[in-house]
C-alpha cells in the first residue's frame, strides 16, 4: 500500500491519466488532479471526490498552487515538448520528485540535456518517460544485462496486437514529427543519428505463441533515450510489429475501448529484449494487456520507491539507472508476466 501521501497528477482527466488517479487510489495514495481544462478538471473531480487544481504550463504561479504541499507529481499531459519543462520547474521549486509517462524522444533529450546538472546539485529526483515506452524497455534490458558491465547491442521488439491511438498520442507523435521533419532518429555508435531513408522491414522471432512477425527495424522509441544514458551499450534499436505500425499512423484507427472493469482495453503487448555482447546473449521479455493501463502500475510503482527511499540514484535518471530492475519487474506480477533468460 502506498504511505497515504498526496501526489499530484498533471493531466489527470487524459486517457492515461485516469489510470494513473485509479491506480494511485488503489495504492493508498491521495490523488491531486491538476491539468489546463478546468472543466474536464471539474467533471473528474466531480466523479472521484478528489481535490482539483487548474494550472497552466504558461502560469508559473498556478504549477505552484497545484503543487503546493504534494509529495511528488506525475506529468501525464502531452504534448510533452511543452509541459515537460514547465512542469520540472514548478517541481524543483517545490522541492520535489517529478516523473512523467513521455514517450516523446526529443522531449526526453531536452529533459536529460536541459536538468541533469541542476538536478544533481539539488538533489532531486526527475525520472522521465515511466511508462510503457521508455521505462519498461529500459528496466528488462538492465535486468537482462546482469552482471555486465558492457554491451555490443540492445534490441527492444515491441509485439503489439494492435495499437489504437489515444488523442494525446496522435498529438504528441504530430508535435515530434513537426520538430524532426521528415527525418527519423536512430541510436548507433555510441550517438543519435538523423536518417532520410525508410526504415527496414524485418522479421522477429517472438517466442510463442506470438512466434515470427514482421516488424519495422528502427521504429525507434524512447528507449534509445533511456537505456544508453546509463548503460554502455553503442548500439540500441527498437522495433514494432507491422499492423501496430500500420494503425498508429492510419487516420481511422480508433481510440482505446475499454474491455474490462479496469477500462483496459483488448491490446495485449510482448516487449522481448535482447543484449548481446560478443558471442553471448541474454534475454528478458515481459508480456500483458493495454499499453495505457500498464503504464499506471510502472509509474505509481516508482513513485512508491521514491518516496520511500528506494533508490539508487539523484538528478534526472531513467528507470533501469534509479531502480533495482529485476526487483521492480518483479513487483509488477499482477500486471506483467517476466521472463529473464540470462
Amino acid at each position: 500500500m502506498g504511505p497515504g501521501l498526496t501526489v499530484a497528477v498533471f493531466g489527470a482527466y487524459g486517457h492515461t491519466g485516469r489510470f494513473v488517479v485509479a491506480e494511485l487510489r488503489e495504492r493508498g495514495f491521495l490523488p491531486v488532479l491538476s491539468g489546463r481544462d478546468a472543466d474536464k478538471l471539474k467533471a473528474l473531480a466531480h466523479e472521484t471526490g478528489l481535490d482539483a487544481r487548474p494550472a497552466s504550463v504558461d502560469d508559473p504561479a498556478s504549477l505552484d498552487r497545484a503543487l503546493a504541499g504534494v509529495a511528488a507529481v506525475i506529468n501525464c499531459a502531452g504534448p510533452f515538448a511543452s509541459t515537460t519543462a514547465p512542469v520540472i520547474e514548478a517541481a524543483l521549486r517545490a522541492g520535489i520528485p517529478y516523473l512523467d509517462v513521455a514517450a516523446e524522444i526529443e522531449a526526453n533529450l531536452d529533459t536529460f540535456a536541459h536538468f541533469a546538472d541542476r538536478a544533481q546539485e539539488a538533489g532531486a529526483v526527475i525520472v522521465p518517460a515511466m511508462a510503457f515506452f521508455g521505462g519498461l524497455g529500459d528496466l528488462l534490458a538492465t535486468a537482462a544485462m546482469g552482471d555486465w558491465t558492457t554491451a555490443d547491442e540492445a534490441h527492444i521488439a515491441y509485439g503489439l496486437s494492435n495499437w489504437h491511438p489515444t488523442a494525446g498520442t496522435r498529438l504528441s507523435g504530430a508535435v515530434s514529427r513537426e520538430r524532426r521533419g521528415d527525418r527519423r532518429i536512430r541510436y548507433t555508435n555510441g550517438q543519435w543519428e538523423h536518417r532520410t531513408d525508410a526504415p527496414p522491414t524485418l522479421e522477429w522471432r517472438f517466442p510463442d505463441p506470438m512466434g515470427p512477425r514482421s516488424v519495422i527495424g528502427e521504429f525507434t522509441m524512447a528507449d534509445v533515450v533511456t537505456v544508453p544514458s546509463h548503460l554502455s551499450i553503442p548500439d540500441v534499436r527498437t522495433y514494432m510489429t507491422v499492423q501496430a505500425a500500420r494503425d498508429i499512423v492510419a487516420p481511422d484507427t480508433p481510440t482505446p475501448a475499454a474491455t474490462d472493469e479496469r477500462g483496459r482495453s483488448a491490446q495485449t503487448f510482448l516487449v522481448d529484449v535482447v543484449v548481446r555482447s560478443g558471442d553471448a546473449e541474454r534475454r528478458a521479455m515481459a508480456h500483458g494487456q493495454d499499453i495505457y493501463a500498464v503504464t499506471a502500475p510502472l509509474v505509481v510503482e516508482a513513485v512508491y520507491r521514491i518516496l520511500t527511499g528506494r533508490t539508487h540514484a539523484v538528478g534526472v535518471a531513467s528507470a533501469g539507472a534509479i531502480f533495482d530492475a529485476p526487483d521492480f519487474l518483479r513487483a509488477l506480477s499482477p500486471h506483467i508476466t517476466l521472463e529473464l533468460h540470462l
